[in-house]
């Protein structure tokens, strides 16, 4: 995936006229404060006012193993990655509660998990990559071929969801240890040190977060020169689930479909996309701001804000879900709230 044009955003004119409709509504001005902003963004992505309903919307969990996981960097064992992609095809992981709750289609894809999960449907299976990811302070993650796959087979879920319809699109992740690249992609794209990107991901206690900071640090230390090329950065401290995922989003904005971002590893992967392809944050809304520094490193490089704040860290795109309903709330009242001008006596 070559980097590319500069991608245009949601459209400039509709959003003049969603801003108009906002205005004119019979409430106080800035009453529905956020709210209706979000509203007005969801009618600019659609390119119509009042924007549709969002009733299809679609999530993809993006699974893979890292090889940091063997180095003291999580509360985990690896093998929960592989329990967990069980968990969610049997509907019930917290993400596939949500999604139930709040009518999103959850799909779980298998891109580098270090198992053989050969039993579970093909649509889970058939697009694996490898199996797990390189320990990136010792080795690369991938190489560059495997990253180039990994962008693909983001890109091609990205635009069959697309073409069936999908009007909102969610990333979700899983594999244990999946902070430390992701919280190294940031380091690496922003300039920052491993200290203020290190964060406690599944709950590490203070000697985890040193082992993990260390990791970090000497990962960005033995690729240094070689990450201004994104596709060579995800090679060097990346994974397949996690260029899976930049893939996904750099075509979800090509495509003109707005994606609503999770907790690091979403936000680490869009930070990562809007490289390849400038530009495409403008489709894009952060779900939720997760416990973890590097997110909010790549939030502010983003200029995103996010819709909810209530300390969630729990991955699988799960923020997102969470944070669907208020974004459904924006679009109800550009809809459904009376024009003050319809309300008056003449």
């Amino acid at each position: 995936m070559e980097k590319s044009s500069r991608i245009a955003p949601p459209s400039p004119d509709v959003a003049a006229l969603a801003h108009e409709r906002l205005a004119g509504l019979a409430t106080p001005p800035g009453a529905l404060g956020r709210v209706g902003e979000l509203g007005a963004w969801v009618a600019a992505a659609q390119g119509e006012v009042p924007p549709r309903p969002l009733d299809d919307v679609r999530l993809v969990v993006f699974a893979g193993d890292h090889g940091v996981a063997a180095h003291g960097v999580s509360a985990y064992p690896a093998a929960i990655t592989e329990a967990m992609v069980r968990t969610i095809v049997a509907g019930k992981a917290g993400v596939t509660a949500l999604a139930q709750a709040h009518g999103v289609s959850v799909t779980v894809l298998d891109v580098a998990v270090d198992a053989d999960l050969s039993d579970l449907p093909a649509e889970v299976t058939a697009r694996k990559v490898r199996r797990g990811s390189g320990a990136i302070h010792l080795e690369d993650a991938l190489s560059r071929e495997e990253v180039e796959a990994s962008l693909a087979l983001g890109a091609t879920v990205a635009g069959e969801l697309v073409d069936d319809g999908a009007q909102l699109l969610m990333t979700g992740d899983l594999g244990i240890g999946n902070t430390t690249p992701a919280a190294a992609l940031v380091a690496a794209v922003l300039g920052l040190p491993a200290d203020e990107v290190t964060g406690r991901g599944t709950g590490i206690d203070d000697d985890g977060w040193v082992r993990k900071r260390d990791v970090i640090a000497t990962a960005l230390q033995r690729v240094e020169g070689r990450t201004d090329d994104p596709v060579d950065g995800l090679a060097a401290l990346g994974s397949a689930d996690l260029a899976a995922t930049v893939g996904f989003l750099v075509e979800s904005s090509r495509r003109g479909v707005p994606v609503l971002l999770d907790g690091l590893m979403s936000v680490a992967c869009a930070v990562v996309a809007e490289a390849i392809a400038p530009g495409a944050s403008a489709w894009w809304l952060a779900g939720h701001r997760s416990t973890e520094p590097a997110q909010a490193h790549a939030l502010k490089s983003l200029d995103l804000e996010p819709l909810l704040d209530v300390g969630m860290r729990l991955g699988e795109g799960s923020g997102a879900v969470a944070a669907l309903p208020v974004l459904r709330s924006g679009v109800a009242v550009l809809r459904d709230v009376a024009l003050l001008s319809e309300i008056m006596p003449s």
